[in-house]
C-alpha cells in the first residue's frame, strides 16, 4: 500500500490561488519518497470536525504523517495539530519561523504571559528547505527521530535537539505540481484548481541581507514616552517575520525559473495561467527573461510582481522595455502589490522602510505614466485587481500621523487607483523585530500585551 502524507496550510475562502511553499514541498516528497503528499487549504469556515474525519479517511489504517506550514499564526491550526497529534499522528510543522515558533518566545521562562511555543503541539519542527527530510522518510521506521536530519527540531528528554539547517539548492526547486492542492467540501477532500500561481525567482529579501540597529518610537498611547525611542536590531522591515527568518539567501538561475514556469497550468488559450514572480527586485532581469520565454515559445499571460517603492524607480529603464516586450507577446504585467505600507514618514522610519513618503508618490507617479504609455499592457490600479500595501491601524498613529496621511489621499487621489478597499492591521510576530521592541515596551512600562497565539497584541496598550 503506498504511503500517505498530507500537509496542511490556512487557505481563504472563495479563492483559487496556488500555494507555493506547501505544494512545492509535497513535489519533493512525492518525487523523492515513497509517500504520495497532497496539499489541504484550510479555511475558518471549514468544521474541524469535519476536517479531522476527512484526515481520518484519507490516511485509513496508516499512520497519519501531517506537516503544517503558511499557518498565519491561526490557534485553531495549532489545536488541531495538537489533538492530532495526542490521537497518534506524527506532526510536522514547517514554514517560515517554524523553528522559533516551535521554540517558544524569547525570556518565555521569565515571562509566564510570553508564547510558550508549539513544542506539545508538534512532534517536530523543520526549518529551512523540506528535502532535508527526504532521508528520514525514505526510512522503514520514521517514528523514531532522527538526530541526523538537518534543519529538525523535536524535545527528547527534556531537551530540544535543534540540528543546523542546509542552505537551498536549486536542484529542488525547478519542478512544482500544481495539481496537488485539495480542499475541504462535504466531508472529504477534492481537488482545487489553481488560478494564479507563483514562481520562486529570489529566496528572501536583499533589505534583509543585513542586520541593522534601528529606533523605533514609543507606542502613541504611552504619552508619558513622547519624543523616546527603543533601539532594535532589525532584518529588514520591522514587521516582517519572514525576512528575520530567512533574510536573503540570493536568485535562481534563469533555467530553474523557466523550468517553474513549464510546470504551471494552462488557460483556455494554452498560455500559462497568471504568476506571480517571487522577487522583491526583478525589474533588471525582467526583459531578459521575457525574451528567454519569447525564444523558448513558451506562452505566459500575465506576471505579477511585487516590489518596493524604491527598487521600481530604480528599475523603470528595464519595466520600459520588459512592457515593450510584453506588448509584442500579448501578456500582460501587473503591479499586484506595492509595498507603501504608509503615507507618514514617521510610520515608514518605524517599519525600517528605507523610504520617504515622496518616495511611494514619485512611484504612484511613475505607474500612472506608464498606464498611459501601455494601456494594454500595464496593469497596476486596485480596479485592475492590485492590492497595495498600506498597513493601518499601527501603534504610533496620532492625529499628526492621521493629518499628514489624509492629506496625501485628498491630493493625490489615492482613494481612485491606490489604496486597497481595506487596510491591513499591524501584526506583530513574536519573532519579528518589533517583537522586540515591543518586549522592551513591556519591560520598561511594567505592561503586558496578550499573546493570540504567536502574534502579540499590540492593540492591548
Amino acid at each position: 500500500m503506498k504511503k500517505k502524507l498530507a500537509i496542511v496550510s490556512s487557505y481563504f475562502s472563495e479563492e483559487a490561488y496556488g500555494l507555493l511553499g506547501p505544494q512545492l514541498a509535497a513535489t519533493v516528497i512525492q518525487d523523492h519518497t515513497e509517500f504520495d503528499c497532497i496539499v489541504v487549504g484550510v479555511t475558518n469556515e471549514n468544521d474541524p470536525n469535519a476536517l479531522r474525519w476527512a484526515l481520518q479517511e484519507y490516511f485509513g489504517q496508516q499512520t497519519p504523517v501531517i506537516g503544517f506550514s503558511l499557518l498565519s499564526g491561526r490557534e485553531n491550526l495549532f489545536l488541531l495539530a495538537k489533538e492530532l497529534r495526542r490521537s497518534g499522528a506524527l506532526t510536522i510543522l514547517g514554514g517560515p519561523q517554524s523553528r522559533s515558533d516551535y521554540k517558544g518566545e524569547v525570556d518565555r521562562q521569565r515571562f509566564p504571559h510570553r508564547f510558550k511555543g508549539l513544542m506539545d503541539h508538534f512532534t517536530c519542527a523543520l526549518a529551512g528547505p523540506v528535502e532535508q527530510i527526504v532521508p528520514w522518510l525514505q526510512k522503514d521506521e520514521i517514528s523514531n527521530l532522527d538526530q541526523n536530519t538537518t534543519g529538525l527540531l523535536f524535545r527528547q528528554d527534556g531537551a530540544i535537539i535543534e540540528n543546523p539547517s542546509k542552505a537551498w539548492n536549486g536542484k529542488y526547486l525547478s519542478r512544482v505540481r500544481w495539481d496537488n492542492l485539495y480542499r475541504l467540501k462535504s466531508g472529504s477532500f477534492i481537488p482545487h484548481s489553481v488560478q494564479t500561481a507563483q514562481v520562486l525567482q529570489q529566496i528572501g529579501c536583499p533589505h534583509a541581507s543585513r542586520m541593522r540597529q534601528v529606533e523605533i518610537d514609543f507606542p502613541a498611547a504611552l504619552s508619558n514616552r513622547r519624543g523616546e525611542k527603543i533601539s532594535i536590531p532589525a532584518k529588514g522591515c520591522t514587521f516582517c517575520d519572514v525576512a528575520s527568518d530567512k533574510g536573503f539567501c540570493g536568485s535562481l538561475d534563469d533555467e530553474t525559473v523557466i523550468e517553474q514556469i513549464r510546470c504551471l497550468p494552462e488557460d483556455t488559450r494554452s498560455r500559462k495561467i497568471p504568476f506571480e514572480l517571487i522577487n522583491e527586485n526583478p525589474l533588471a532581469g525582467l526583459p531578459r527573461l521575457l525574451r528567454r520565454l519569447k525564444a523558448e515559445n513558451v506562452k505566459i499571460s500575465q506576471i505579477n510582481l511585487i516590489m518596493r517603492a524604491d527598487w521600481f524607480l530604480a528599475g523603470l529603464k528595464h519595466l520600459t522595455a520588459a512592457l515593450c516586450l510584453a506588448g509584442e507577446m500579448d501578456v500582460r504585467i501587473l503591479m499586484a502589490s506595492m509595498g507603501f505600507e504608509a503615507f507618514d514618514d514617521t510610520l515608514l522610519s518605524n517599519f525600517n522602510k528605507g523610504i520617504t513618503v515622496e518616495t511611494n508618490l514619485e512611484a504612484i507617479r511613475q505607474m500612472r505614466r506608464l498606464k498611459e504609455l501601455f494601456p494594454d499592457t500595464w496593469l497596476y490600479s486596485n480596479r485592475e485587481g492590485a492590492i497595495h500595501g498600506f498597513i493601518h491601524p499601527t501603534p504610533w498613529d496620532s492625529r499628526k500621523t492621521a493629518a499628514n496621511t489624509q492629506k496625501i489621499f485628498a491630493l493625490y487621489g489615492l482613494l481612485n487607483d491606490i489604496l486597497p478597499a481595506h487596510s491591513t492591521p499591524l501584526i506583530i510576530h513574536h519573532a519579528a523585530a518589533l517583537g522586540d521592541w515591543i518586549r522592551a515596551v513591556e519591560v520598561q512600562e511594567n505592561i503586558q500585551c496578550k499573546r493570540y497565539g504567536s502574534i502579540i497584541g499590540w492593540w492591548d496598550l
